[in-house]
C-alpha cells in the first residue's frame, strides 16, 4: 500500500515539476516574442528613410543639413515620415514639380517624397561624400523599387537590375544589393547649399511588381560622410 502510494506521490510531484517547467518556458517565449517585436517596432516605426551625418562633418567641416531652411539647427539626423502604405504605382503619377515644393515631406497615396539641404556654413571649401545605403527587405520588394534622388533639381533614377542583369530602363542600376548608389561632392565652397529630394515607390511596370511581393518592406538611408563609403 505504501509503496502505491509514493508511486502515485512520486507521479504527482512530477506532473506538477512539468507544469512549472512549461509555464516557465511559455513566459521565456512570450517575453522574447514581445522583444522581438518591440525592437522592430522600433526599427520600422522610424520610417523607411533617414538621412545621417557624421558628426566630424559639422565640428571640422561646418556642414549642416535640415529640412526646414528658417530653422538650422545642429543634428545628426533627420527621419522622413512614410506613407501609410506602399501601393504600386507609375512613375508619371509622381508630380513634375515634386523636387520644387520646399522642404520636409511631400508624400503622395503611393510614394515618399523628402526634400533636405546642406549647407557649408564654415569660411573653408571643403567636400563630401554621400551614399544611399539599403537596410532591410522583406519579401525581395527591392526588386520593383525605385529610387529617384534630385540634387538641386536634376534627377536620377535607380533601380534594381533586371532579371537579364540591365538596367531597367530609364533607370541607373544599384552598385549592389546593400548600396543603391554613393556620389562624391568637391569644391563645396562657402556658403553653398545643395537641396536634395528623394522619393521612393513601388513601379508597377517593372516585371517583377508581382503578388510576390505582397507585405514587403523596404528601408533605406542616406550617409553623409568625410570619406568614400565601403561598397560590401
Amino acid at each position: 500500500m505504501q509503496e502505491k502510494i509514493d508511486r502515485v506521490s512520486s507521479r504527482v510531484h512530477k506532473e506538477k515539476r512539468l507544469r512549472k517547467i512549461f509555464w516557465i518556458t511559455l513566459v521565456i517565449v512570450l517575453f522574447c516574442l514581445l522583444l522581438f517585436y518591440f525592437v522592430v517596432g522600433i526599427i520600422y516605426n522610424r520610417g523607411n528613410f533617414s538621412i545621417n551625418m557624421e558628426e566630424d562633418l559639422y565640428f571640422d567641416r561646418g556642414l549642416l543639413i535640415y529640412d526646414d531652411p528658417e530653422y538650422k539647427v545642429f543634428r545628426t539626423e533627420l527621419l522622413a515620415p512614410s506613407p501609410n502604405v506602399f501601393d504600386d504605382m507609375l512613375s508619371p503619377w509622381i508630380p513634375e514639380d515634386i523636387a520644387n515644393r520646399g522642404g520636409g515631406s511631400h508624400n503622395g497615396d503611393e510614394y515618399l517624397a523628402y526634400t533636405f539641404y546642406i549647407e557649408n556654413t564654415s569660411e573653408e571649401t571643403t567636400e563630401y561624400w554621400t551614399s544611399i545605403v539599403v537596410e532591410d527587405v522583406i519579401k525581395n520588394i527591392d526588386e520593383a523599387v525605385r529610387i529617384r534622388l534630385y540634387r538641386n533639381g536634376v534627377p536620377t533614377t535607380y533601380a534594381k537590375e533586371s532579371i537579364t542583369g540591365e538596367a531597367e530602363e530609364g533607370t541607373v542600376k544599384f552598385t549592389n544589393d546593400n548600396l543603391v548608389t554613393s556620389l562624391y561632392v568637391p569644391n563645396f565652397t562657402p556658403g553653398t547649399i545643395d537641396e536634395y529630394t528623394l522619393v521612393i515607390w513601388v513601379d508597377g511596370d517593372d516585371l517583377e511588381c508581382t503578388d510576390n511581393i505582397l507585405g514587403g518592406e523596404f528601408k533605406v538611408h542616406m550617409d553623409f560622410t568625410a570619406n568614400a563609403p565601403e561598397v560590401k
